[in-house]
């Protein structure tokens, strides 16, 4: 399994930015033979608040699941930006997600250019944030995975009117109210896209002690009223890593992946 550090210059966040990919480009068969090169499809992995791109390889399982199904994984940084756009400041996190780091990794390695074997998910603040880019991008993405996310985000009137929430909330979105009618809002997509074709197939996952959980259960409600094709699971477990770790396994097994093939590595040495 490589795993490879990547940094290179963003057009659209304007400056250089890092990223992890889980790439299963060094598979054994066998016979002891490399197995040849292929398209992989691809799972672009975003990570929660106070996170980095290094999170979803040291607090789950996700590298040896990966190597398992024949996934590459992409795991980029999106700072505390909640993965949205805003252009006046020089992060455009959105089209960063969406549309150039999909672009860029595919011109960089053996990535299948297929909507059907592209996929993108995250947790919590990368819950919302591959929300609303699968929604928005949902021409590139086949299907988005949302654990514990934080979907309601600019539904929360109680939050936003305490001052200390806004302040903060319009240096991330802009005016609040416009926020919540734009494609900033997962929810506001959900309803513009509602009867349309082509719509990307929808898992979300949260924990029964998460306080996110309201989230997770209206945004699955709505998605149902409006046509969408929705896997939705509960489990024991909070806001934590325990609960993200056993959930990307489901969510793998969603996901129309290869069979598990296990190739040579130092714990499978025969």
């Amino acid at each position: 399994m490589a795993l490879i550090q990547v940094n290179y210059v963003s057009a659209a966040l304007q400056r250089t930015v890092p990223l992890q990919v889980i790439l299963p480009i060094d598979k054994w068969a066998p016979d002891g033979s490399l197995i040849a090169p292929k398209k992989f499809k691809t799972l672009y992995l975003l990570h929660g608040y106070l996170g980095n791109y290094t999170d979803w390889v040291s607090g789950t399982r996700i590298q040896r699941w990966a190597e398992e199904r024949n996934l590459a994984v992409v795991m980029p940084s999106g700072d505390n930006a909640f993965y949205v756009d805003r252009p006046a400041t020089g992060n455009c996190y959105g089209e960063f997600i969406g549309r150039e780091l999909v672009a860029m990794t595919r011109r960089m390695f053996p990535l299948s250019e297929k909507r059907e074997d592209t996929f993108i998910g995250g947790l919590s603040m990368g819950g919302f944030g591959a929300m609303v880019n699968g929604l928005k991008y949902h021409d590139t993405f086949g299907a988005v995975i949302s654990f514990s996310g934080v979907l309601n985000l600019l539904e929360d009137k109680a939050n936003l009117s305490r001052r200390v929430d806004r302040e903060f909330g319009e240096a991330l979105f802009g005016n609040l109210e416009e926020a919540a009618n734009s494609d900033k809002n997962p929810i506001w997509l959900a309803k513009k896209l509602a009867g349309k074709p082509n719509l990307p197939d929808i898992y979300i996952a949260c924990g029964t002690e998460d306080y996110l959980l309201p989230h997770s259960r209206n945004f699955r409600d709505l998605l149902l009223k409006n046509g969408f094709q929705v896997t939705y699971e509960e489990g024991p477990g909070g806001h934590e890593w325990d609960f993200w770790d056993t959930y990307i396994k489901k969510a793998l097994d969603w996901l129309p992946l290869e069979d598990i093939s296990l190739g040579m590595n130092s714990g499978n040495v025969k």
